[in-house]
Formats: C-alpha cells, sequence, structure tokens
C-alpha cells in the first residue's frame, strides 16, 4: 500500500454562485484544480448566471458559525478564504468564529459588487469589514472599485494611487493588501501587494476576453491555496497570479451563458 497522503486543507466562507462561475463554486473548483482539500461555510446563496444576480438569499448568522464550528471542530484547516458577507451579523460571526478557530492564514477578497454590476453586500456592512475583520486576516485582495468603496474615494487610475489607497487600508488595520489592477485598461494587468515593510509589482499581459466572471474569486482562492502549501505571502500571490492569467487565455475556449462567461478553472487538465 503506498502511505497516505496529507492534503493542505482549505476553507472558504463565502456565498454560492447558481451559476457555477464565481463565489463557493470557484473556490473549491481552484482548490481542486491546485491540490488542495476544499472545504466551505456558505454565507448566502445567489439567484446567478453570466447575465447577471437575480436574487439573494442570506444564511443566518447562527447557522454561518454552526457550518465554522462544524468545518473547524473536524479539519485542520491551514488557510481561509472569505468572499461573499453581505450583512453586520454575518460578518460579525465569521470575525467571532477566525478568532475562536484561529487558522493560521486568512485571506479576505471584499467582495461588494458582481462581476455584471450587481450589488453583493448591504451599505452598512462596508464599515464592519474594516472594523471586525481586517485586524484578523493575513491579506485582503480589493480591486479598485472595492479599494475606492472601503476608503470613500475615487477609484485609482494609477500604479501610484493604487499603492496611496493601498497604504490608506494598511492605516485602516489590514497587515497586508493586494491592490488588484485588473480593472485597469493598460496593455500590463498590475497588481501591487503592499505591507508595512514595503511593496512588491505583480504584472501580467492583460488577456482580452469577455469571460472574467469570478476572477476575483479566483485569485483569492488560489493565493489561499498557496499560503496553505507553505508558500510565503509573494510566493503564494505570484502562484496564483499566474494560475489565473492562464484560466483567464483558457477561458476563451469555454462557451458557457450569453453574458460573462468564468475562467476556466480546470485549464491544465482538460484538453
Amino acid at each position: 500500500m503506498s502511505p497516505t497522503k496529507t492534503l493542505a486543507r482549505v476553507l472558504a466562507i463565502a456565498g454560492s454562485d447558481s451559476g457555477g462561475g464565481a463565489g463557493i463554486q470557484a473556490d473549491l473548483k481552484t482548490f481542486s484544480a491546485l491540490g488542495v482539500y476544499g472545504a466551505s461555510v456558505i454565507t448566502a446563496l445567489t439567484a446567478q448566471n453570466t447575465k447577471g444576480v437575480t436574487a439573494i438569499h442570506d444564511a443566518p448568522a447562527d447557522f454561518v458559525t454552526a457550518e465554522i464550528d462544524a468545518v473547524f471542530s473536524d479539519l485542520a484547516v491551514n488557510a481561509v478564504k472569505i468572499g461573499m458577507l453581505s450583512r453586520t451579523d454575518i460578518i460579525a460571526a465569521v470575525a467571532e468564529g477566525i478568532k475562536k478557530w484561529k487558522p493560521p492564514f486568512v485571506v479576505l477578497d471584499p467582495v461588494m459588487v458582481a462581476t455584471s454590476g450587481d450589488r453583493l453586500i448591504r451599505e452598512d456592512a462596508t464599515a464592519a469589514i474594516v472594523n471586525e475583520l481586517f485586524p484578523r486576516v493575513t491579506l485582503i485582495t480589493p480591486n479598485l472599485a472595492e479599494a475606492a468603496t472601503l476608503l470613500n474615494q475615487s477609484m485609482a487610475s494609477t500604479e501610484t494611487e493604487m499603492q496611496k489607497q493601498g497604504e490608506a487600508l494598511i492605516g485602516l488595520g489590514a497587515k497586508a493588501v493586494l491592490m488588484k489592477g485588473g480593472h485597469g485598461t493598460s496593455d500590463e494587468s498590475v497588481d501591487l501587494l503592499i505591507t508595512a515593510s514595503g511593496t512588491k509589482r505583480f504584472a501580467a499581459r492583460r488577456v482580452a476576453t469577455k469571460n472574467t466572471h469570478g476572477t476575483g474569486c479566483t485569485l483569492s482562492a488560489a493565493i489561499a491555496a498557496g499560503l496553505a502549501k507553505g508558500l510565503v505571502l509573494d510566493e503564494a500571490v505570484a502562484t496564483a497570479k499566474a494560475y489565473v492569467t492562464a484560466a483567464l487565455e483558457a477561458s476563451m475556449s469555454l462557451h458557457i451563458g450569453s453574458g460573462s462567461g468564468p475562467v476556466h478553472h480546470f485549464h491544465a487538465f482538460w484538453k
């Protein structure tokens, strides 16, 4: 008999996307593609497809707590990825769960708006994310619009402005910030990893495709997977960005839905 292999284990705390391209579904696909075991805590159900979100049904906060306790009481979780948290009581439940179980790494993707433009978070929840979660997570991964919303500023349009907004988020209590430039307009997609000790720049060729649904979820899940497997933060970010870039390039071979289709999570396996 071959020896038993111990897989790294990652927990995704996020909303469900019925269309399968983002949220919990994208997280679990990413974990599987990158060779880690994925568990899930579902914070909300969304009626969603490639064209948009038509309904949201939030899970009760006490049920979210029950899900978190069920996973951590049985699984040795190496890292956590947090996505859609639409209400303050759910944010408080997740923050309390992180405080109670103390996972080694937590990646927070402050999901606020779907690729389609539909809002996924209530107005009063933004401050709760900053106050309750920023001090408890390893990394936050806002895109340009999310960073602007968190800071109540205009969206950054240059790398200098991205740098300043990342530093401002550090000032609000974040330990590390990955400012994602995927919504920019230059030929390169540039992300900036900003910590108290400095900034690292990650650039990739911008991929011209309409199939970008779930890109942010996938990147943050891939970073969490890298941390769970023992990579240091900048290595986890570099590996995750390479994976997402390849998934975007391969997405053009997929024909899923009539709107913004998903990235190709299994591009390395499906021929």
